[in-house]
């Protein structure tokens, strides 16, 4: 049997927002270069996600030059925002972790604050490599991570999305599949596996760089959020707790840390190394 082969590639600059598929990208030690390296914060500095506006499913951010992006929303002016000069931080809180963040500025946090009808503002992370480590539980000395959720990249297969759609289209709900890869926002997508199969994987190699798998991807409820319409489910949460419940976690993908840099391109064959 062949090598299973890099379907594509996702890039997400701002977290929460919708992103774009490159046809190839360059991993850096925290992540995709340009990935989610924008987030928008509540006015007490907490993270805002789909979780809490499903909203910004329907929200989607361009990656421009430089690191600046033009973002755009469903009755919004685009609006271009430059990467903000580097200035005083500010505290921001993700998922109760403090981070040091540089504030985006007066118009980025109106245009947000507008789309979204709540105070809110828009910061950018301008050192990675200092400013939010993994999770030292599952994470080697000195790793670190962008504002993804809690690892650098986020790695799904084509063939376990089939084994899911199916299991969901012998339940109770199944008329809200077959569910579409977007509701698990990876930044990779393999073919050519077996379902399942990256269960087992502990580290391997796509085109240039070989990552190591850290730990697998627990599920919230932003999988059940339509990309193209923000409207919410039961599914694939329904599904996932009854096949695929790991102490108390819905698994799906696995989060990977890149072991050095390079590029990955669609195509690239994906060599299982452990």
């Amino acid at each position: 049997m062949p090598n299973p082969v890099l379907r594509s590639v996702h890039i997400h600059p701002v977290k929460a927002m919708r992103g774009f598929a490159p046809a190839e990208a360059e991993v850096q030690p925290w992540g995709l270069a340009g990935d989610r390296r924008w987030t928008v914060v509540d006015a007490s500095g907490k993270v805002v996600t789909q979780r809490r506006h499903p909203r910004m499913a329907l929200a989607s951010a361009e990656l421009l030059a430089g690191g600046d992006i033009r973002v755009s929303a469903p009755g919004r002016e685009p609006l271009t925002v430059e990467v903000p000069e580097p200035s005083a931080t500010i505290r921001v809180e993700v998922f109760e972790t403090p981070v040091e963040a540089v504030p985006a500025g007066g118009a980025a946090d109106a245009w947000f604050s507008a789309y979204l009808d709540a105070e809110v503002r828009l910061v950018h992370m301008d050192d990675p490599a200092r400013r939010r480590p993994v999770d030292p539980a599952y994470a080697l000395p000195g790793e670190t991570v962008s504002f993804a959720d809690g690892y650098p990249l986020l790695v799904t297969t084509s063939a376990s999305l089939d084994a899911l759609n199916s299991l969901i289209a012998q339940g109770d709900h199944s008329d809200e599949g077959p569910l579409p890869m977007n509701r698990f926002r990876p930044n990779l997508v393999v073919d050519g596996t077996a379902p399942w199969a990256e269960d087992g994987w502990t580290r391997l190699a796509i085109g240039e760089v070989t990552f190591r798998v850290a730990r697998t991807c627990g599920r919230c409820v932003v999988t059940t959020t339509d990309q193209l319409t923000g409207e919410r489910g039961k599914e694939p949460l329904r599904t996932l707790a009854r096949h695929r419940n790991q102490d108390n976690r819905l698994i799906f993908g696995q989060n990977l840390v890149p072991e050095h840099t390079g590029m990955v391109r669609t195509g690239d064959e994906v060599k299982i190394l452990d």
